[in-house]
């Protein structure tokens, strides 16, 4: 296994190659195994943790200061993600269609790029203190920034940056996704607001607690409204209203009249194995004070509220997951000169399976967004396709199929896609029709595909 590991870390770049080479080393399977049998862990959340601990082994005592009691350990981490799409998006149908009035088809989408460059360091302190940061090259970004304090596994306190416990396919790890980006639902609801997607959850700075005991699991946050993950300028903060919604200000916001009330997060659940089933499911909500409304105004009394639904099974081979989601946004939205909450909602299901264990597996994705005149795009849910016209409904195909050369450490993934939006969103004045020409149908297709390397 070493010789193998070592020569496709050489293929991809010599400096993994001191990194991986330790990756084999974990003596901690039969543990794993004993939780899974007891239904605490599904087998694909122990392939993470095996991830996990592999990475911990590999890593180095990079500072060692023997009058330091409190310092125990330095683990450096990284991910790399190498990516190319290849999208074209179409404008099939339109309101009243004139052919003097045809718009040209937006210009296709086909480029190379870094998806993300990761490199991270734990420290693990006594007294059951540690910390994280996690830092994304490519997008300019953290991934992670926080103290942790264990009190025990049933009791787990984090104090700063991380994803809120909303939306499990978001808080999954990207190096673990089996259709390379997420779904559209997901996107609609977690990417920053726009003025239709909802910029709800994901990347949030503030408290939270977590814990496991005999199946059961939890987490509950209180934190910031607004999604900020870039390391851009504190001091400018959300001064202007795109640095309040995109979190461009950097991570460390200070609050105006737009975000200064928290945002409230729980999930909890349950995971078991029932004979040759092993399962987990799971129920979330949010609650986001003054970060409803119209468009990117927030910060006017108009509340957001966010909850959904979970699960995650396998047996043997086979795996499916599976989520729905359900918003209830406050004046969001003015119909036919009458202003109403938006009701968004949408789901994605995932089947997969090996065809060739733990080597080649099939993985196929379908999931839907209905923005209750909110409006969405082809591109507020397909990364990298183009907008195709704002329309009230997308949905989203994919196939692919993953190659995993070293598990999720070194792999390769490919994907076709075919995302298609529809519906004109309705006019806000009473009187108001869809003008002709409007379009009401566009689809996007094309292939993405990705090379991962994590140490």
């Amino acid at each position: 296994m070493l010789p193998s590991k070592m020569t496709w870390c050489a293929l991809l770049g010599s400096a993994l190659l001191s990194a991986s080479a330790a990756l084999a080393q974990t003596n901690d399977k039969a543990l794993l195994n004993v939780l899974i049998d007891k239904g605490v862990l599904t087998a694909g959340e122990a392939q993470q943790i095996t991830d996990e601990m592999a990475k911990n082994n590999a890593g180095n005592d990079v500072m060692s200061n023997p009058a330091d009691k409190f310092l125990k350990r330095i683990t450096l981490t990284g991910r790399f993600q190498v990516q190319f799409a290849d999208l074209g998006t179409s404008i099939d149908g339109f309101q009243n269609f004139a052919p003097a009035v045809a718009p040209a088809h937006p210009v296709a989408s086909e480029h190379f790029l870094l998806r993300r460059v990761y490199l991270g360091t734990k420290v693990d302190f006594t007294d059951n203190f540690s910390g994280y940061v996690n830092y994304d090259f490519a997008n300019v970004s953290f991934d992670a920034a926080y103290i942790e304090w264990k009190q025990s596994d049933f009791l787990v306190l984090d104090a700063g940056l991380r994803k809120a416990p909303f939306d499990y396919e978001e808080v999954t790890s990207s190096g673990a996704l089996k259709a390379i980006e997420r779904s559209p639902i997901t996107r609609y609801f977690d990417e920053p607001n726009n003025g239709r997607r909802l910029g709800a959850a994901s990347y949030r700075t503030g408290l939270y607690a977590s814990g496991t005991q005999d199946g059961w699991f939890y987490m509950v946050a209180v934190t910031n409204p607004e999604r900020n993950e870039y390391s851009g300028d504190s001091t400018a903060g959300s001064t202007a209203t795109t640095d309040s919604v995109n979190g461009s200000g950097g991570v460390g916001n200070y609050s105006t009249s737009t975000n200064n009330n928290l945002a409230y997060y729980g999930w909890g659940g349950y995971g078991g194995k029932f004979d040759w089933l092993t399962y987990k499911v799971g129920v979330e909500a949010g609650y986001l004070p003054d970060q409803g409304g119209p468009g990117t105004t927030v910060g006017l009394g108009n509340n957001l509220s966010i909850y959904g639904a979970y699960t995650d099974l396998t047996a043997g081979d086979f795996n499916l997951q599976a989520e729905y989601m359900k918003a209830n946004d406050q004046n969001a939205v003015v119909v036919r000169g009458m202003t109403r909450a938006a009701k968004p909602d949408g789901a994605w299901i995932q089947p997969s399976y090996y065809v060739i264990p733990k080597v080649l597996e099939a993985v196929a994705r379908y999931s839907y967004v209905d923005s209750d005149d909110r409006g969405v795009a082809l591109s507020d849910g397909i990364r990298g396709a183009t907008s195709g016209g704002t329309m009230n409904k997308m949905e989203e195909w994919y196939f692919g199929g993953n190659w995993y050369i070293e598990g999720n450490d070194v792999k390769l993934q490919l994907g076709y896609i075919h995302g298609q939006s529809k519906g004109a969103i309705l006019p806000t004045t009473a009187t108001g029709v869809v003008p002709n020409g409007t379009a009401i149908k566009a689809s996007t297709d094309g292939i993405r595909t990705q090379l991962q390397v994590n140490f």
